[in-house]
């Protein structure tokens, strides 16, 4: 199985880090694409990690990108096809991460946009301890297995989107916070007015009050 790595920014604190945001980047990106959240966020979370990691396959529409896995005429079957593979290697990335430190689940923060957002939504709902928090730019939720029958533990979810998106249909996040609220969970759900497929100022600071509330 593929090992993931990738641009990682160290606790400002210079201590030892006390929360891990995981930064996962949309299809054809790579760490790099997402790894300036850390900087906007580290004086804010001065004792957490980022780490931004490449999906592990090469993107088959971007040579010079990654994906976490291939995007097909009929999204609704790839998505459910392949965001399970793809769930494996992050889930083995967080545990040697987990392993590897005294941070656990409820230390971590999962981060996605678009793909990423899908991944960090997937992952992070279908783990066996909560997360601290899942954040999703501009993504979709691919309901993992035992999610609608409460199998698994709810952690806070927060959702962002841009109403004038036309790569990831906005209404994807609505219908996902439609769903994660009825099944119980913790949803705070934005809608960005006027933005495209992209992380608005509006947006990241939705995203950074839900992040701060978490780690207060």
């Amino acid at each position: 199985m593929a090992k993931l790595s990738g641009p990682m920014l160290p606790p400002k604190s210079g201590g030892a880090p006390k929360q891990a945001v995981i930064l996962l980047h949309g299809y054809g990106a790579d760490g790099s694409d997402l790894i300036g959240l850390g900087h906007h966020w580290g004086p804010l979370l001065p004792d957490a990690l980022f780490i931004a990691p490449n999906a592990p396959t090469p993107c088959g529409g971007n040579p010079f990108g990654f994906e976490w896995f291939p995007i097909g005429l009929d999204r609704g079957h790839t998505w459910a096809k392949g965001a399970p593979v793809a769930r494996e290697v992050i889930v083995t990335f967080l545990n040697d991460l987990w392993g590897q430190t005294e941070l656990r689940p409820k230390d971590t923060l999962l981060v996605g946009f678009s793909q990423g957002a899908m991944m960090a939504l997937h992952v992070g709902l279908s783990l066996d301890e909560p997360v601290m928090g899942v954040v999703s730019f501009s993504g979709a939720l691919i309901p993992p297995d035992g999610l609608e029958a409460g199998l698994r533990p709810k952690p806070p979810v927060a959702l962002a989107h841009g109403d004038l998106d036309q790569v990831v249909d906005p209404d994807q996040s609505r219908l996902a916070a439609t769903t994660l609220t009825a099944l119980g969970y913790d949803v705070s759900y934005h809608r960005s007015a006027g933005t495209a497929h992209g992380i608005s100022p509006d947006m990241l600071d939705f995203a950074t009050a839900f992040m701060l509330a978490q780690t207060a």
